[in-house]
């Protein structure tokens, strides 16, 4: 069985690349993990260490670059914005070997026909363990007494320094990450709440909170773990830090734009808050760079990392496998299962079928318009699948008889087809 794809020229401006050998280009160091998984499966692969600028990364995506993409690979830091996307040619698919899809113009690359994978599960485990290991470090001002001993300082002292034990740990967000950092906090003996705007089941001992006031208001240790959104945008500002408890500490490894930064600086400079822990900020260097500032810096009691929640061997093993794997499948079966922007199907492969997939804008008469092609080249579709959302639909279709290019070269003509490719 093949995994070459094809595919025609479509209406709204996709290219062809039936003739292209196909090419992937992993930025920001993805881990070989997946290097190796690509190249066992007889891809070109080029793997670079850093992001690209939008100037750079439109030329290597355009479709008469000299080495044109068609699959991306990207963690935090690259930009997809609809501006790039749409100066892309043969790009089929997107993957990012991270949690997070907000650096994605998501709504752009459906317009393509263009899926996008994240990887939100691999690096569950690692921040999970950060956050326990910094609410110890809180509770006992580690990263204050260790910087005082490199300055030559001794100073033995247990005022102010709790044990964890008993405490109430208030967890807002309560997905993969944050139902893992309550287990692990149980298991310590905290008390744990958590807050989430979707009905969540909450595992051990924890306990939901009707509100973000709720669990403000009785938590020792408040951890976030949120996406980006509109909705979640300085969800911690300076009411919130009010509403929390004298003397509790804050902790955010989500996303930089959920706490307000000078809110929380002005609470820890007054004593209302006594420690935080931050990883992630509202704007950070596309490199590793000197010179970075945030209101936070030389605070007592503040542990500052520079995004490095998900930054273990394991978690980059485990995300360059899973999104990879994701990949794979999307171009040897057209399974789009775990795409975060594309309807979600997939069919198994069966033996002497052929198979083209097709992406097409969602409205009626699609369906109806691709069988009559089918019908008229005299094939039978041995198996059919299509799901939709609000804008595309996309059809993975396996034919009895070898006319799938003939197939694929009438689907591209319809006026409401995006992208049509013949896998086998």
């Amino acid at each position: 069985m093949s995994t070459q794809p094809t595919s025609s020229q479509a209406p709204l401006g996709v290219p062809s690349d039936a003739t292209l050998p196909l090419r992937i280009l992993l930025l920001e160091n993805i881990h070989t993990t997946a290097v190796e998984l690509f190249t066992a499966a007889s891809y070109q692969v080029e793997r670079l260490n850093k992001a690209l600028p939008a100037n750079e990364l439109k030329q290597r995506l355009a479709e008469g670059s000299r080495t044109p993409t068609q699959i991306l690979g990207i963690r935090s830091k690259t930009r997809l914005s609809a501006d790039v996307l749409d100066a892309s040619g043969p790009l089929q698919a997107i993957g990012c070997f991270c949690i997070g899809t907000n650096q994605v113009d998501l709504a752009a690359a459906s317009r393509r026909g263009i899926p996008v994978w994240n990887a939100p599960f691999s690096n569950t485990r690692s921040v999970a363990e950060m956050i326990l290991a910094e609410v110890i470090m809180l509770a006992r001002q580690l990263g204050d007494r260790s910087r005082e001993v490199h300055a030559g300082s001794f100073r033995k002292v247990s005022a102010g320094c709790y044990e964890v034990r008993g405490k109430t740990l208030g967890i807002i967000g309560y997905g993969h990450i944050g139902s893992q950092v309550g287990v692990l906090a149980e298991s310590l003996g905290m008390r744990v709440v958590f807050y989430d705007v979707v009905p969540k089941l909450a595992l051990g001992n924890c306990q939901s909170c009707p509100t973000l006031g709720a669990l403000l208001a009785q938590s020792d240790f408040v951890t976030l773990h949120v996406p980006a959104t509109p909705q979640t945008h300085g969800m911690i500002g300076g009411a919130e830090l009010a509403a929390m408890k004298k003397g509790s500490y804050v902790l955010n490894a989500s996303r930089g734009t959920v706490v307000d930064l000078p809110a929380l600086a002005a609470a820890l400079k007054s004593g209302h808050v006594r420690g935080a822990a931050v990883d992630v900020y509202p704007e950070e260097p596309e490199e590793n760079s000197d010179g970075f500032v945030t209101p936070l810096q030389n605070l007592p009691n503040v542990i500052l990392t520079p995004h490095i929640g998900g930054s273990t061997e394991e978690a980059q093993v485990n995300i360059g496998r899973e999104v990879a794997t994701s990949l794979l499948r999307f171009l040897s079966q057209g399974a789009t299962t775990g795409a975060v922007n594309f309807p979600q199907i997939e069919l198994p492969p069966t033996r002497n079928t052929h198979r083209v997939i097709n992406v097409h804008r969602n409205v009626p008469g699609v369906l109806r318009d691709i069988n009559r092609v089918v019908s008229e080249l005299d094939a039978n579709i041995h198996a059919q699948i299509l799901s939709t959302n609000d804008d595309i639909g996309y059809l993975i279709m396996d034919l009895d008889h070898d006319v799938v290019q003939q197939v694929s070269d009438r689907l591209s003509l319809l006026p409401t087809s995006i992208r049509t490719r013949v896998l086998y």
